[in-house]
């Protein structure tokens, strides 16, 4: 309880000065920090510097890293006996296209009312600038109040989040005892649908593949040929149908190795939030869930291993109508991953079967496009609860463990080379529209974000 007086100190500093931390925010988001696009280099290096002398402005120890492809910043704060807790969130943004569809330039944000309440709008206010920005806003509160910064604290701001992180594995090995720390605070994450304050304890995993089959020189005539020669289209269709049986379960020899189930208090968790996958499938049209069949749809977004097809290609597919037998068809899939499911046997479980179906005369060639294991955080450490337990005093409702069906590769990374779980607290919102025309983040999620790590630092010291 000694550090109630701090806290409430701290939140009221950040009430005070919330209109300047929103002008410090438009100044970040003025910087076009595009990482895919070679001719903002330049304003990526200018995110990171604006970035490094703001937390040297703190008392931070503040430096921009080179690397081979866009800078690293990382800062420390003085030594002391806390645990050591590291902080990642990354400054550089997705592209703008299709620019016209912006009510505004995507670099000139503005503040804006709506009919859901005030926003920020511009590209990175959201994804993930705004939210990196919640931490450094608790830090200067911090400051503000006691004097000094939280001992022990690492930051690391990545500046190719948006471009595949090619140097972020080569840098962690290379600085891993430099940053390794207890636990990793993860802020590019969001607030569960309803808007309750939210943990991400888990993420699948990702493997893609493109197939390409080839069968004749070149496109036939159906009516020569139809029924004699081999039919690309056909063979790669009948070999992916035959991925999934009825129940929806995947046929892969070996696929749920690894697969675990739910722990009891995880499957409460998720039975408490009360998910309407009907109410979920009609925002985007769709009235009725498919998928596995015995299993919760929480659970199937969640915790259980998938198998899409995300494109197929071949033949003719122009204006008017063309019998033709192609020569070639091509396909993308992807497999999202669980527990300790290995991505390279399931790609070789999947080329197998893949090759298995494959005629004589006729040739398949693989493309990969990554492959990366599902990441599992334990929840058993007390950071957890404490921060579960700041999460709720701050939002007035109980925080909630959950998972994502997507995938976060840096959790994973942070597992695997620094030897550390990651905490995954963000406050985006399903509309914010990140990678998307209109990027906005409320301003309640700025504000209230900033107050939730204040209360989560005091919490973990």
């Amino acid at each position: 309880m000694q550090n109630k007086p701090k806290i409430d100190e701290m939140l009221s500093t950040l009430d005070r000065e919330l209109p300047q931390a929103l002008s410090r925010l438009q100044e970040f988001l003025r910087i076009a920090s595009i990482s895919t696009d070679p001719a903002h280099a330049g304003d990526v290096r200018k995110a990171a510097e604006w970035l490094c002398d703001e937390l040297r402005s703190l008392g931070f120890q503040a430096d921009v890293r080179d690397t081979p492809g866009h800078p690293m910043v990382v800062a420390h704060s003085p030594k002391g006996d806390r645990r050591p807790l590291l902080f990642y969130g990354h400054y550089d943004v997705q592209p703008v296209d299709p620019l016209e569809l912006w009510d505004r330039p995507p670099f000139e944000p503005a503040i804006e009312d709506t009919p859901a309440g005030r926003v920020i709008r511009g590209r990175g206010a959201s994804d993930d600038k705004g939210q990196l920005m919640t931490f450094v806003e608790a830090f200067r509160a911090w400051k503000a109040v006691h004097g000094a910064l939280p001992s022990d604290l690492v930051l690391l701001f990545e500046g190719e989040e948006e471009s595949g992180s090619p140097s972020l594995r080569p840098f962690l090995r290379e600085n891993a005892e430099e940053l390794r720390a207890g636990i990793a605070m993860i802020c590019d994450t969001g607030l569960y649908a309803d808007g309750r304050p939210a943990i991400t304890t888990q993420l699948r995993g990702l493997y893609g593949e493109e197939i390409v089959i080839r069968a004749a020189e070149f496109d036939l005539h159906s009516g020569s040929f139809g029924g004699l020669a081999a039919n690309p289209i056909q063979i790669l269709v009948n070999a992916l149908a035959s991925i999934k049986d009825d129940a929806g379960r995947i046929t892969l020899p070996g696929f749920y190795h690894g697969v675990e189930d739910l722990s009891d208090e995880l499957r409460a968790d998720w039975q408490a939030l009360d998910f309407d996958a009907g109410g979920f499938l009609s925002l985007v049209g769709l009235k009725h869930p498919v998928g596995e069949q015995g299993r919760s749809a929480l659970e199937m977004v969640w915790n259980r291993p998938t198998f899409e097809i995300n494109g197929i290609t071949g033949g003719y597919t122009g204006a008017g109508f063309k019998t033709v037998l192609p020569a070639e068809a091509r396909a993308k899939v992807s497999f999202r991953l669980t527990g300790t499911q290995d991505p390279q046997a399931i790609r070789e479980a999947f080329r197998a079967h893949i090759r298995a179906a494959i005629p004589a005369d006729c040739t398949v060639e693989f493309h990969d496009h990554g492959a990366s294991p599902a990441s599992r955080m334990d929840i058993s450490d007390p950071a957890f609860a404490a921060a579960k337990q700041a999460l709720g005093e701050e939002w007035g409702r109980e925080a909630a463990y959950i998972g994502a069906g997507g995938s976060i590769p840096i959790a994973g990374d942070f597992k695997e080379i620094l030897g550390m779980d990651s905490m995954l607290i963000g406050f985006a919102r399903d509309d914010d529209r990140i990678h998307s025309p209109n990027e906005k983040y409320d301003i309640e999620s700025f504000a209230k974000g900033a107050r939730s790590w204040a209360r989560i630092l005091a919490a973990l010291a």
